[in-house]
């Protein structure tokens, strides 16, 4: 046989399991049954990407099933042969929807099955950044659990996202090897067709932050190949079906290495019987290089442990700052002689010396010296203190400043980890990530009690409170330059963030400070200099130079933005926007729904769908992407009246808020506790029940002029 004849093979089975599967469905239901995927806007989301029409029922589901039927020709040219396989996806797709018919949860722990849009989204960010450079898709059994578990491992260690399908998702069970979402290890499901979840996700990244149009099949594969750094790993044996979605794969452009003799076809599908040489081979296949973090610890350090848990039991040793006196800082230390690079010092007991499960105080202080170093990049030095330490394999990091909580697991204490290593991470970190600002770098490590309350108080406290007093005096007004933001381009081409004082950039990660940082770090880099010299129409805040920057970094997509409007030129969003604010016409006011929220809105759309009118770098006028930081802004929706506008947002989001958005309604309109007035789900999820809430609370959106 050719390898056409078994891709057809394959493809002919998985059409036939899915049309049987369906016609069942159908006896069983009735076509009016309604069929889709949860948390997502995209109903079937493979499907609606190829050809632009959503599945809502069994029946649609049926007539897409002769749709596909259309993508199976049978001429011996690889077009061909990549069709089916992309057909064979898309069976795969239906066969899986099927398993969420009248029940939500189909999938036990550890599978997941369907990622929901909010998890695509939230993968943005360290997509772009780096922090994830590659995604995995490891399918079937290794030839020992030892091999599969190691190869996961390598993968982990490298920052990889790794999903896992087959048998491979028991090896690691029987080895007792941690898998999940928040380790980016995700087991998707133990059926070959379970494939199609992390054909999804590729799919979804398209439509959400490339601006790819359902139904453009031709531009969804061009954008995967080149924007979506994703490859499988198949183990043997393989049989048709398997080798029918291999072809699929390699139609979005991820190549496919597999230990079996079979046939191969250059730089898509590679035979590497090593399984120790899988990783090597996959990267090469797909160009990811991968940025060497070597740093003296007993442990992995990766991107990959940001999301892993410590829970009680497992921890051997925990710093609260919320019970005792604990603090982070980062000095900027003028006289350079006064810095011994590398110097790591350990003042007080330390974890061997502490009784296991046990709480104590911690305070470390990073101080560095450089000839471009500023005071104003100290916060954003400490503000990575998080990643950085969340990164070690085996310890947990919450919090900022002076309410900081570090857990270090039994696992990484008996691997050898001590106090000295958190030192030796910060150390690494800023020197390699801020090496143009800073030429020196020491740690000094407080565990004893006495000396961390000193730190806490007589250094850490004074100096957190001179630069909240800097940062409240740092308005839009009070700077000459504001700073473009483009890393997003790297999957929303058009996309342009321009990042004020008051404005951060809609991923919420990146203030003013940080695009400042970043520019000063790297003077060609993504963050440019943006002048603000002649004001087009201040009540909006649009600015001519603003206008050319946008122009000139979109290529040219987007001719002009404003910086406080939702309706007139609203800034465009790249989809891994924290939250979205949309309009709700009867109550005069606008909803903000944040990306943790699955619920149902008064303006009759759940997050993931007024998201997807959002996204991928347009203007939309009328919907808003933006940071959590934002919504207590006094230049939130400026030009519409500001945060007087808001009338409804998630309990847990209204919670996060309260406080800073209770002070800018006080300060700007004489309101207490604006909070109060602001519906959440537990009020209304429907325009009427909001208006009359509103109605009876007096909110201040009612009595405004009308914003459509």
């Amino acid at each position: 046989m050719t390898l056409f004849d078994v891709v057809f093979s394959g493809n002919d089975a998985a059409y036939g399991l899915a049309e049987g599967a369906i016609d069942a469905a159908i006896e069983k239901y009735g076509a009016d049954k309604a069929v889709s995927f949860p948390d997502t806007a995209y109903s079937l989301p493979c499907y609606y990407a190829v050809t632009g029409t959503k599945v809502n029922t069994l029946g649609d589901l049926k007539n897409a099933l002769g749709v596909v039927k259309t993508l199976m020709t049978r001429e011996q040219r690889l077009n061909d042969a990549f069709m089916s396989g992309v057909a064979t996806a898309l069976c795969a797709e239906f066969l899986e929807v099927l398993k969420y018919v009248d029940n939500p949860t189909p999938y036990e722990a550890p599978c997941a099955g369907h990622l929901p849009d909010a998890a695509i989204r939230e993968l943005g960010v360290p997509l772009v950044t780096g922090d994830i450079p590659g995604v995995a898709v490891i399918l079937g059994a290794a030839p020992t659990a030892e091999e599969g578990v190691e190869l996961v491992k390598s993968y982990q260690a490298q920052g990889i996202l790794v999903t896992l399908v087959g048998g491979i998702i028991d090896q690691c069970v029987e080895m007792g090897y941690k898998t999940g979402a928040n380790v980016r290890v995700i087991p998707l499901g133990k059926d070959v067709t379970a494939v199609v979840h992390a054909v999804s996700v590729a799919v979804r990244a398209a439509l959400i932050f490339g601006n790819i149009q359902a139904g453009d099949a031709a531009g969804l594969m061009k954008y995967t190949m080149e924007r979506v750094p994703a490859f499988v790993n198949a183990f043997a044996p393989l049989d048709p079906v398997i080798v029918a979605a291999g072809a699929g794969a390699i139609a979005l452009g991820f190549p496919v290495i597999t230990n079996e003799e079979t046939f191969r076809v250059p730089k898509s599908l590679i035979v590497q019987k090593d399984i120790s040489k899988f990783n090597a081979t996959s990267l090469e296949a797909r160009d990811i290089k991968i940025k060497v973090t070597k740093i003296d610890i007993p442990v992995a350090f990766a991107s990959a442990f940001e999301g892993e848990i410590i829970r009680r039991g497992d921890m051997q040793v925990e710093f609260d700052g919320s019970r005792v006196d604990c603090c982070e800082l980062v000095l900027d230390v003028e006289d350079a002689s006064k810095v011994e690079d590398h110097k790591i010092e350990v003042i007080g007991p330390d974890i061997d010396e502490f009784e296991v499960g046990s709480k104590h105080s911690i305070a470390y202080v990073v101080e560095v010296t450089g000839k471009s170093m500023q005071p104003d990049f100290e916060p954003v030095f400490e503000r990575k203190f998080h990643s950085y330490l969340n990164c070690i394999e085996g310890v947990m990091h919450t919090g900022q400043r002076d309410m900081i909580r570090i857990r270090v697991s039994k696992d990484a204490f008996n691997a050898g980890f001590r106090v000295k290593h958190i030192g030796e991470v910060l150390y690494a970190r800023v020197k390699s990530e801020f090496a143009a600002v800073v030429d020196k770098c020491q740690v000094k490590i407080y565990t004893d009690p006495a000396e961390c309350t000193r730190i806490r108080h007589e250094v850490a406290i004074p100096m957190f409170d001179k630069r909240d007093e800097r940062l409240t005096t740092l308005t839009d007004e009070s700077v000459d330059v504001y700073y473009s933001c483009i890393m997003c381009q790297a999957f929303s081409p058009s996309h342009v963030c321009i990042v004020t004082p008051e404005r951060l950039g809609l991923c919420g990660a990146v203030s003013w400070l940080d695009a400042k940082a970043t520019h000063e770090l790297d003077p060609q880099g993504p963050c440019q200099v943006v002048t603000k010299e002649k004001p087009i129409d201040e009540r909006i805040g649009e600015y001519e130079d603003v206008n050319e920057v946008v122009k000139k970094l979109s290529q040219g997509a987007l001719e002009d933005v404003s910086l406080y409007s939702i309706i007139e030129k609203p800034m465009t969003s790249c989809g891994c926007f924290e939250c979205i604010c949309g309009i709700e016409p009867l109550s005069n006011g606008v909803c903000i729904a944040n990306r943790e929220y699955a619920g149902m809105t008064p303006i009759g759309m759940t997050f993931s769908e007024l998201a997807s009118m959002t996204g991928g770098g347009v203007q939309t006028p009328g919907f808003m992407g933006h940071g959590k930081h934002f919504i207590a802004s006094k230049k939130f929706m400026k030009a519409e009246g500001g945060v007087a506008r808001i009338v409804w947002m998630p309990k847990e989001l209204k919670d996060q808020v309260r406080d800073r958005l209770n002070e800018t309604a006080k300060e700007m309109y004489g309101i207490e506790n604006f909070c109060d007035m602001i519906g959440d789900e537990t009020v209304a999820e429907d325009p009427e029940t909001l208006l009359a809430f509103l109605t009876e609370k007096g909110h201040p959106a009612l009595s405004m002029e009308p914003m459509m």
